[in-house]
């Protein structure tokens, strides 16, 4: 393997070919790859639909769902079996595990769904077998409002529709808040009755008249003609001519009988955007294309067409762009793309301190081509940049660097040395070649098990390791392969510039030289910035100019570098070499290592007082964490309203109540735009699979001020720009609509990520109806009584009341009426008869016929005077029909086969407890809420203080007896605060569920985010060991020492300290998803150190003594592992901090939305890297010692019993006084080189050996 690096090396203009080639690539890739704001998630779920017009709940159940459920059960890979049985349909959501065959799965659903269609009884429709896909939500809204007809704007509407649906990337443009058109026939029940017509007859009529005829052919000599019978209906007249029946001479038709008229479908919802009545376009694009690029083209093509409108249509009609993801997506990757390159330019202080100009910018070199190639893999692959795939890049920043700088460190030893450019950078890539691979590959030993993690979460994360392990690949080829060329290439290239600055130095002063080094990295600065926005000189933002637009700025950098190179070089101040002073020996950190190492007793206590550290630190985080929260916390940028009230409200009384929260909504400064939705209908949001409450009445789908526009607002509005924070907006709206009489509010915030709506989800499953209703109250009760709880809702049927007409069948039947009959006439009152469909020209779908009563006469009390047409004449329908009011079940659910109910709940925020004592004797004060700045003065009897000063406003005393108790608790510290999350509410609520409440058929579990965290947590536990099983295989292969290896490996029990600390300092809660993926990816980075330091070791005590070779590796290797330390926790401390850094347009954020999902995940690698670091640089060396000791001591040992038990004459003996008469001789003293001396001529090996004796 690594004759490859001489290989490359003999072909050197080949390599820089291939380096060219890769930079094209790369960045060809990275422009042309499609950016989102969220991974493109694929989740393995199947709905099957069986609509039947008229069914109950019940029957849905018994006659759909049940057998659905038997054949569908037995299907391959499938993980959960989801039904839902409600009025006038039935319904199966099949969820399978993730690496299914999509293709084998629906055949075999198809299969399946054919052998049970049979069992369904008549009336059934057709299934449908849709597929969910959950990452098809709009990508914008365009919405239509003006003071025009509902005809003209929904017209409007659709010619929109046609014109966005034509663009390539866009999968659909659904119309919300239209109306279906219908052609309504109304009837005068009293005509009816005195032609002596029924409802069925009405529907024999339209249905035989309005079909196309095929008729056949007609072949003569003259020819061969196609004959057609055309008597489908075109337009309404063509119904009015429809003959009904004959009265004497006369044709009664449909027109004597009903007015007929185009219409709309009853109105089942109401629509509005920002309080005025809208038609909405939303905007789904197609996989695989560029969400930025994609709304840019709706917006262009929305811009053409109003443009092209009459003016008067322009003046009535006012279109409107909302929730448009791509300006979050563009301000994401921006802000990502301002975060890669801060961390770039922070790397690259620390080597170019450490290292100097020549070294550094090699490494920089290894920076941007690693980057490059890793685009290059994603384009193959397929793979779309994300926020997670631009995270994957600031962490890998300052990973990829450690061996470019490993072999530069060496290489530059080397050249000092006397070698040149190309032999030392050859060298140093095959000297460092086996513990660059080992190191990077335990790096990805780390990440390869996530590649498997299961679930929503993992698909989410899933980008992460690959871009880790396409990066990391990628810097590996460059630090072995590209780098040795590139150094050599430019050491040639260095020594010409060195001629060149050597020229300056002598013909020009100083200063003047001096000078001129400003103005290069000036243009140094321009070319960069021209590479990044090629429009930067003329005051223009290009973000996406594509390669030849970026090509001056490239040009411009490069001759910027070149001119540093020799400005630099001509103003170099040299100074005198030190003199090395006789006996000055090692640096002060080699003396504490020599002094740990040197004596059998201080390597124990090393030991010792480091693993006292650790089990503190644990200790100390069990009783004073923040807890534990499966996903981050983030800040809302958009909620929905839910409205919630009971009763058999009509959609009038509805849109009454729903006007008023949209009142106030409205009302409040920190929303953008409200769409405002009464009755059914609604945006498809994305709301993590949430659903709303059974008893929402309606919903405002808000959206607030976009974060990167709230300063601008803040100022225009003269108002507090803290006020906008998403949070306090939601907190303010909800004080606000909770005053509103009547009714109660739920407001749902929509944050990115796989945690769902309400962490604190328990399901209750069984087949006994009653018994489950009952433990779903007792459920809902215990869930109402726990301290925290808020937005608190439940799945049982809903308070209703449905009217059940039953038909007394031995009546009817002595009447000659049957059921059909009735069913016909009672649909009258209601929706109406649905007669047929047919086309026409405002519409391009088929609309339906329906026959009903006149709006006056569609109420129940008519039933009692409708008469329906039988053999004995018109009978009146009341001698065998009965009303009667029902409670209402519209719906009941089930999974896998069972019945269940649901009860959920959210949790307050800012809620600590306050507890005492431990196990048994443990006892909860009571509960407290964090004051917030926002909060009004409270009660001074109602708060306490604690030591750091934070003050708690009481929520509800537990074991307290009062306030008072509680603050002399935590004054005299004996409390211990425990924050109040989902996970703390669960535990609470677990401790009632172990007594058993519910009856012995019902069974119950936490699902939820709960489900998921209990699923990631078990799978990150188990990458952890299978990372750790992978790189102890690799370190045992490249020591061939188990105590080498597992001593590399104890490094991660320091990390895993170090972020416990960084969760305490910055206040943190233990994230399943962030904290945990952190630890595990540290688990691969920290162990590079180890790996430097046990190497080298292993390479000095082949030639000098092992507590010496313990003593050089630690000075020699300080440095290098310092140096990749420091830059990978430089390259994510800006994260740590939420600080992201402009480069383009200029400024910078901090704590923006995008910053704050990875400030768990960065906090864990920098706190987890550095503490390491630290402790590994003193335990290491110190478990290298004690082996030395023990392997010494009992080698004592052995000799000393030999030399007891074969007297003095043996050779145990006299090995023993050998060795004592050895040790009186002084050791001759080994002068090394200052570390700062200033390389001097280089003399001949024997004269530099003769020097040192």
């Amino acid at each position: 393997m690594i004759k490859i690096v001489d290989a490359a090396a003999a072909r050197a203009r080949m390599v820089i070919a291939f380096i060219i080639l890769s930079l094209l690539a790369g960045g060809f890739a990275y422009y042309a790859l499609p950016k989102e704001g969220e991974p493109d998630i694929e989740i393995p779920v199947i709905f099957v639909s069986v609509p039947f017009p008229g069914i109950s709940a019940e029957d849905s159940e018994t006659l759909l769902v049940q057998p659905m459920e038997s054949q569908l059960r037995d299907l391959d890979g499938l993980k959960t079996m989801t039904a839902t049985a409600a009025e006038n349909y039935a319904g199966v959501a099949l969820e399978f595990d993730f690496g299914w065959n999509k293709t084998e799965t629906m055949a075999d659903i198809r299969d399946a769904m054919n052998t049970v269609e049979s069992e369904f009884p008549d009336g059934a429709d057709n299934y449908s077998i849709n597929e969910i896909n959950f990452s098809e939500f709009p990508i914008i809204i365009v919405n239509l409002t003006g003071e025009v007809p509902e005809r003209t704007l929904i017209q409007v509407a659709e010619d929109l529709q046609d014109v966005v649906e034509g663009i390539d990337g866009v999968l659909e443009a659904a119309l919300t808040g239209k109306r279906a058109e219908m052609i309504e026939v109304i009837i005068d029940p009293l005509k009816l009755e005195s032609y002596n017509v029924t409802a069925s007859e009405l529907i024999d009529v339209v249905t035989q008249n309005n079909l196309l005829i095929a008729a056949g052919e007609v072949e003569t000599e003259q020819g061969s003609f196609a004959v057609k019978i055309p008597s489908s209906f075109d337009e309404p007249r063509d119904i009015y001519s429809l003959p009904v029946k004959i009265n004497g001479d006369r044709v009664i038709t449909l027109g004597d009988l009903a007015e007929i008229r185009l219409t709309f479908e009853d109105r089942a919802s109401t629509a509005r955007f920002n309080g005025t009545t809208t038609v909405a376009l939303q905007v789904v694009k197609r996989r695989g294309f560029n969400l930025i690029d994609t709304a840019q083209e709706v917006r262009d093509v929305i811009e053409t067409e109003v443009a092209a409108w009459p003016h008067d249509l322009q003046d009535a009609v006012q279109v409107g762009l909302s929730n448009d993801q791509s300006r979050n997506v563009d301000s994401m990757v921006r802000q990502l793309e301002g975060s890669v390159l801060t961390a770039i330019a922070l790397v690259m202080i620390v080597v170019l301190a450490t290292l100097g100009t020549r070294p550094a910018l090699l490494v920089g070199f290894a920076i941007p081509t690693s980057f490059l190639l890793c685009f290059a893999f994603l384009a193959v692959m397929g793979v779309t940049i994300s926020n997670i795939v631009m995270f994957g890049l600031i962490l890998a920043v300052g990973m990829l660097v450690d061996g470019a700088i490993v072999v530069v460190e060496y290489a530059d030893k080397r050249m000092q040395e006397g070698a040149g450019p190309m032999e030392a950078y050859t060298d140093a890539a095959k000297r460092m070649f086996w513990p660059v691979v080992s190191s990077t590959a335990t790096t990805l030993c780390a990440f390869l098990p996530m590649l498997f993690w299961p679930g929503v979460p993992g698909q989410f994360m899933g980008m992460l390791p690959v871009t880790i392990i396409f990066v990391l690949s990628a810097s590996l080829i460059v630090a072995l392969i590209y780098l040795p060329v590139m150094g050599g290439v430019t050491g040639r290239m260095s020594r010409a510039f060195g001629s060149t600055s050597d020229a300056l130095k002598a013909s020009l002063p100083w200063f003047v030289n001096a000078l001129m080094v400003p103005p290069a990295i000036m243009i140094v600065f321009i070319g960069a910035m021209m590479t990044l926005n090629p429009g930067y000189l003329t005051g223009e933002q290009v973000n996406n100019g594509g390669f030849f637009a970026s090509l001056p700025g490239m040009i411009v950098f490069l001759l910027g570098g070149v001119a540093v190179s020799i400005t630099v070089g001509a103003a170099k101040i040299e100074r005198p070499a030190k003199r090395i002073k006789a006996g000055y020996r090692r640096t002060i950190f080699g003396h504490v290592i020599h002094f740990i190492a040197g004596n059998p007793v201080m390597p124990i206590v090393s030991i010792v007082g480091i693993i006292l550290i650790v089990m503190s630190v644990f200790t100390y985080f069990g009783a004073n964490n923040n807890g534990v929260e499966f996903f981050v916390e983030n800040e809302p940028e958009q909620a929905i309203v839910y409205v919630q009230a009971r009763g058999n409200l009509s959609i009038a009384e509805k849109d009454i109540l729903v006007r008023q929260v949209e009142t106030i909504t409205l009302q409040e400064p920190g929303i953008q735009s409200v769409f405002a939705f009464a009755g059914e209908g609604g945006l498809n949001q994305n709301t993590a699979g949430a659903s709303g409450p059974k008893d929402a009445i309606g919903q405002l789908q808000i959206e607030l001020i976009p974060w990167d526009d709230r300063p601008a607002f803040a100022r225009a509005n003269n108002i507090d720009l803290a006020t906008l924070d998403g949070d306090l907006v939601i907190a303010r709206l909800q004080t606000a609509l909770d005053t509103i009489p009547g009714i109660r509010t739920e407001i749902l915030s929509l944050s990115m990520g796989p945690g769902s709506a309400k962490p604190v989800h328990l399901r209750l499953s069984g087949d006994n109806w009653d018994d489950l209703r009952t433990a779903t109250a007792l459920a809902r009760g215990q869930f109402d009584t726990t301290t925290g709880l808020t937005l608190i809702e439940d799945s049982r049927p809903l308070p209703g009341i449905d009217w059940e007409i039953t038909v007394d069948v031995q009546k009817a039947g002595r009447y000659g009426a049957n059921v059909a009959a009735v069913g016909g006439m009672v649909q009258l009152v209601t929706r109406g008869i649905l007669l047929d469909t047919m086309r026409v020209d405002s519409s391009d779908e088929e609309i339906e016929i329906r026959v009903r009563l006149p709006e006056a006469n569609r109420v129940l009390s008519t039933l009692d005077s409708l008469r329906v047409r039988t053999s004995s004449g018109l009978v009146p329908l009341s001698n065998f029909i009965t009303r009667n009011p029902v409670p209402e079940l519209a719906q009941i659910d089930r999974i896998d086969q069972n019945r269940y109910f649901d009860v959920k709940a959210d949790v307050a925020p800012n809620l600590t407890k306050f507890t005492t004592g431990e196990g048994d004797d443990l006892s909860v004060l009571g509960l407290f809420r964090e004051l917030q700045d926002s909060d009004a003065a409270p009660n001074a009897n109602r708060t306490i203080s604690a030591t750091d000063g934070t003050i708690f406003v009481l929520v509800h005393l537990i074991d307290a007896p009062n306030v008072a108790a509680v603050q002399t608790a935590v004054t005299d510290g004996d409390t211990i605060p425990v924050a109040v999350n989902g996970n703390e509410r669960i535990a609470t609520i677990t401790e009632w569920l172990d007594t058993n409440p519910f009856p012995a058929s019902v069974s119950h579990e936490w699902t939820g985010d709960q489900e998921d965290q209990a699923e990631s947590g078990a799978f990150l536990v188990n990458a952890f060991a299978g990372a750790l099983g992978l790189m102890f295989i690799i370190l045992l292969a490249q020591f061939n020492s188990v105590y080498n290896s597992i001593l590399v490996l104890l490094a991660v029990i320091l990390s895993t300290t170090g972020v416990l600390i960084g969760m305490l300092v910055m206040d943190q809660a233990f994230s399943i998803i962030m904290t945990g993926t952190g630890i595990v990816a540290l688990a691969g980075i920290v162990v590079n150190n180890n790996i430097v330091l046990i190497d080298t070791y292993q390479e000095y005590e082949k030639y000098m003594p092992r507590t010496e070779a313990i003593t050089r590796t630690a000075e020699d290797r300080i440095r290098p592992v310092l140096l990749t330390t420091i830059t990978t926790m430089a390259g994510l401390a800006p994260m740590m901090f939420g600080l992201s850094l402009d480069f383009i347009g200029g400024g910078y954020s901090v704590d923006s939305p995008t910053a704050l999902w990875w400030k768990q995940l960065a906090t864990a690698v920098v706190f987890g890297l550095g503490i390491a670091t630290v402790l590994t640089l003193v335990f290491t060396p110190s478990m290298l010692a004690l082996r030395v000791w023990v392997t010494t001591y009992a080698g004592w040992g052995a000799q000393l019993l030999s030399k007891l038990s074969m007297g003095k004459s043996s050779r145990a003996a006299q090995d023993w006084a050998l060795s004592r008469e050895a040790k009186r001789v002084k050791a001759p003293e080994i002068i090394w080189d200052d570390p700062n001396e200033i390389p001097v001529p280089v003399m001949a090996p024997a004269a530099t050996l003769k020097a040192a004796e």
